[in-house]
């Protein structure tokens, strides 16, 4: 029986919100989840990989020389954990879905780099994009998502309403990704704030959302009815790697 791997630092957490988004979604296989401290997991029988939510990333990991954010709380080991399991993850082309810091550290882990306070790089309220609970999550805007790309396709629209809670974004995106969403109503020097990425080859299943799509997977709805749509999509991605290997 195949293995979905689900990297976090909260393992209740995962157990609590995300599990049950991804047995909703159809998945009935084994599930793995890896903390740090945990022995390094194998990707021997893994089908698919989720980078859960978190704490921020160290910025050595894009920039030696970028000082930490005063506002930044990295988490260096989870780092240390996720980026050489992303890399290896990517070689096998195994499906990818990242959430949150998931989205963020997989840019990072292929060669992007991170927006390390959006108030303080935007000037926008501290609020805007870092409001609401797991149990009581806050959509307050929408996200464009761009046509034609896999991301509109699982949501299913091209304009999308969104949960925020994070302070870090993606600034320069990795080569062999592409931003396909966007807040477009934050902005510096014309260009928005990335709240999707997916991988530029359309035979890998690679996607990260900035936004918490496990705790509105349960809502009625277009924010819960988009959130299934890529909970569903990326466990199709997995069963289908399944039967090939």
């Amino acid at each position: 029986m195949s293995t979905l791997l689900i990297t976090c630092r909260d393992k209740k957490r995962v157990a609590h919100f995300y599990v049950p988004a991804l047995k909703a979604a159809g998945w009935h296989g084994r599930i793995e989840l890896v903390a740090p401290g945990d022995p390094k997991p194998s990707l021997e029988g893994v089908a698919g990989l989720l980078l859960c939510g978190g704490a921020d990333i160290h910025p050595d990991r894009w920039n030696p020389g970028e000082p930490v954010h005063e506002k930044a709380e990295p988490d260096p080991e989870r780092d240390a954990a996720e980026i050489p399991l992303i890399r290896a993850a990517w070689e096998k082309n195994l499906p990818i879905l990242g959430i949150c810091r998931g989205h963020q550290i997989l840019n990072v882990a292929l060669g992007g780099s991170m927006i390390q306070d959006i108030p303080d790089h935007f000037g926008c309220a501290a609020d805007k994009h870092s409001h609401g609970t797991p149990e009581v999550p806050e959509v307050r805007h929408d996200v464009f998502v761009t046509h034609g790309s896999r991301l509109a396709d699982l949501l299913g629209s091209h304009k999308v309403p969104v949960n925020s809670r994070h302070h870090q974004a993606v600034k320069e995106v990795a080569p062999e990704l592409q931003a396909t969403a966007y807040h477009p109503e934050t902005l510096k020097e014309g260009i928005p704030l990335i709240e999707g990425i997916e991988a530029k080859d359309p035979h890998r299943w690679v996607v990260g959302v900035q936004w918490h799509p496990e705790n509105l997977a349960v809502m009625q709805g277009q924010p819960g009815d988009a959130s299934r749509g890529l909970f569903s999509g990326f466990i199709q991605a997995v069963e289908a790697y399944a039967e090939r290997a």
